[in-house]
């Protein structure tokens, strides 16, 4: 993401929800605390999750002495992890690309990387354990972000649902009763489908929430805007994260 801001990249492609673990916190709030980047596509893509060693342990991978992987990795496999490796130490990292990438970088020492057969091709590793996630209908939606709001790219995969629309409202200072109710309701007379709501700490004082709001339609003229002078209106604050096509592979 901070590669996309910089101009190092023109997109960026992040985890923000598994169907395991849940959303990505860290992607959520990198959008709404850090840099601005918009929604520009989603993808779900199927996790396979194995376990990757240096070429030169392959015949060695029983003797990992520690794991690498992304949290979340690490959590989908908890069963395998907990039969093979119970005593074996974890080491989360910030994605497992950057778990495989210092794997192949450390052939002295004897660890495992958590990953996908990307990483294992990309980094140059083996895999010596295929499809290790605890359950085999994990998917993981990942976001496409920009610094554009108006951005063309094409995507190799199918349209999978109706375009979105994902925005932010934090709920007016003053704790109204019955303040979620009246935004809810401002979605609903309009007859405008939700997919997903959820809270998130502001970070400014505990009991402080904002909420992440989908959209199942893309930003038109008249409804989604209404929606939004209306919760402006209740003195919410609203930030359009972006409107955007769903694909699936």
């Amino acid at each position: 993401m901070d590669a996309a801001v910089a101009g190092e990249v023109d997109l960026a492609f992040v985890p923000l929800e598994n169907a395991l673990e849940g959303s990505v916190n860290l992607t959520i709030d990198y959008l709404i605390h850090e840099q601005p980047l918009a929604i520009v596509g989603e993808m779900t893509l199927p996790i396979h999750q194995h376990l990757l060693v240096h070429p030169s342990r392959e015949n060695e991978w029983k003797k990992l002495e520690k794991i690498y992987s992304h949290s979340h990795a690490i959590a989908q496999c908890h069963k395998f992890l907990h039969r093979h490796f119970s005593s074996v130490p974890y080491e989360y990292a910030k994605s497992t690309g950057a778990a495989a990438k210092y794997v192949s970088e450390h052939s002295d020492l004897p660890i495992g990387v958590i990953a996908n057969e990307m990483a294992a091709a990309t980094y140059g590793l083996s895999i010596v354990k295929r499809d290790i996630q605890d359950y085999q209908d994990n998917h993981t939606r990942f976001v496409i972000l920009s610094p554009e709001k108006d951005v063309s790219f094409e995507v190799n995969a199918k349209l999978s649902s109706r375009p979105k629309t994902t925005m932010m409202v934090t709920l007016p200072q003053d704790d109204q009763s019955g303040a979620l109710h009246r935004v809810l309701s401002a979605f609903s007379w309009r007859n405008l489908n939700l997919s997903k709501i959820e809270s998130r700490p502001t970070k400014t004082g505990l009991g402080n929430y904002f909420f992440i709001i989908d959209i199942e339609q893309a930003m038109d003229q008249v409804l989604i805007p209404g929606a939004v002078q209306e919760m402006e209106a209740l003195g919410c604050r609203v930030k359009l994260l972006g409107t955007y096509q769903s694909y699936s592979i």
